[in-house]
């Protein structure tokens, strides 16, 4: 892919930091860096604004870039799918013989002092045969949880995730949603894409999450997108995210039509991630303007989806995962086609984590 050196914007780096703590972003003073720079910059190390969003998005601020290269939407999956050489530091997490997770060994450690709690077997960790029902499960996990250091497992939400070998298996405990990539259990979340047609052209709604979010705080969101927590089925989940993150209500949002999932395995130090997203899609009527409700995104923009691909390839402002939901849209609505070199192997890597 070709690049226009010339072109050049204002973006606020963040320093790098081996253990980045979410909540206290940190933003030195501006500087200039050429475009070309945005795809070797890290997520969430780039302060930018809508102008800069919606500059990027043209097609002539790139003359020489081919859409149908396939390249920089694989680099996008790739990051949410990092670190499988390190699988080997981990050891498995088990329950009633079922495996639900997997422990870093140097977490782990962390672990051993709560004798009443976990037991270690060569190679895997369970909880203790005196935890035998998934409220005292439950509370006992919890209770070491919030024992360990914010530096340890940072961003405590009280928001809970079932803790199952496969999705609609037995749930074994609920697990504090922060903590969920140290014990790396598989987690499940509803994405959904919004979009509008309008002259025979489709339009994505694009949220700026809000600069308080605990992650990826000032990055852009497809319009609604929610874990999975204990007891709400996905398409509840759908309809709540819906009126909390966009102010969509109920008789538009129960329009929403599942469309499918994608999943990734991301290990980066002690998290190890095991996510599996249910996509969905609603169809918006052009009148209709989101609104938030919750504090946690910014604002709203209608893209074309032509300029939403744009700017996945070409910068990093996308939360990463967001990037797999997007992606996969443009798979569905024909943005992607066969004819593009590298299409089944593209279309394959968005289920790189195992979808059970």
């Amino acid at each position: 892919m070709a690049f226009v050196h010339s072109f050049t914007f204002p973006i606020t780096a963040k320093p790098f930091r081996a253990f980045p703590n979410p909540q206290t972003p940190s933003f030195p003073s501006r500087s200039t860096l050429p475009f070309h720079n945005l795809l070797t910059r890290r997520h969430s190390d780039v302060f930018f604004t809508w102008d800069d969003v919606i500059r990027i998005s043209q097609p002539e601020s790139l003359p020489d870039d081919d859409p149908s290269d396939l390249k920089c939407y694989s680099d996008k999956i790739k990051f949410c799918n990092r670190g499988h050489e390190m699988q080997s530091e981990f050891r498995s997490f088990v329950i009633e013989d079922q495996i639900v997770g997997y422990i870093h060994n140097g977490f782990a450690e962390n672990l051993r002092s709560y004798q009443d709690v976990f037991t270690f077997t060569p190679g895997q960790v369970t909880l203790h045969s005196s935890l035998s029902s998934p409220e005292d499960r439950t509370r006992a996990v919890g209770d070491v949880v919030k024992s360990l250091e914010e530096e340890l497992i940072p961003g405590i939400r009280n928001e809970f995730y079932p803790v199952t070998s496969a999705f609609g298996a037995p749930i074994y405990f609920s697990l504090e949603r922060a903590a969920a990539p140290y014990f790396g259990i598989k987690v499940y979340g509803v994405h959904m894409c919004g979009y509008v047609e309008k002259d025979g052209k489709e339009f994505l709604w694009i949220g700026k999450r809000s600069q308080q979010k605990q992650t990826y705080p000032g990055m852009l969101d497809h319009l609604v997108a929610g874990g999975l927590p204990h007891g709400v089925a996905c398409g509840d989940n759908v309809v709540k995210e819906c009126e909390e993150e966009a102010g969509i209500p109920s008789s538009i949002s129960k329009g929403a039509v599942p469309v499918g999932a994608v999943s990734y395995m991301d290990i980066d130090g002690y998290s190890y991630k095991r996510d599996v997203l249910f996509c969905y899609d609603l169809k918006l009527p052009e009148s209709f303007m989101p609104k938030n409700q919750d504090g946690e995104v910014e604002s709203f923009k209608l893209i074309p989806v032509t300029h939403v691909a744009n700017i996945i390839r070409r910068t990093p402002f996308f939360k990463p995962n967001c990037s797999l939901v997007i992606i996969d849209f443009l798979f569905r609505h024909g943005y992607i086609s066969p004819e593009c070199f590298g299409y089944l192997d593209l279309l394959q890597s968005l289920r790189s984590g195992s979808c059970s």
